[in-house]
């Protein structure tokens, strides 16, 4: 049971997990910002929606960086 849980969630959250890794060897910033970010989705009323808006906010930072 436990290994059937480790690989669904590692199947739903690779990327968190890929930034977490990143962010977390560089910037302790980095993390208390995505705790933050995960914490207000799960707690808020309309947390999958700002889910959404988050996701869309990062994808474009991160386009405007690259560029």
């Amino acid at each position: 049971m436990g290994i059937k849980h480790g690989l669904f969630c590692l199947g739903c959250c690779w990327a968190l997990m890929l930034l977490l890794f990143v962010g977390g060897v560089m910037n302790l910033l980095w993390i208390a910002i995505l705790t933050i970010f995960v914490l207000l989705e799960k707690i808020l009323p309309f947390g999958s929606e700002s889910g959404k808006v988050i996701g869309v906010l990062m994808i474009l930072a991160g386009i405007i960086f690259l560029t």
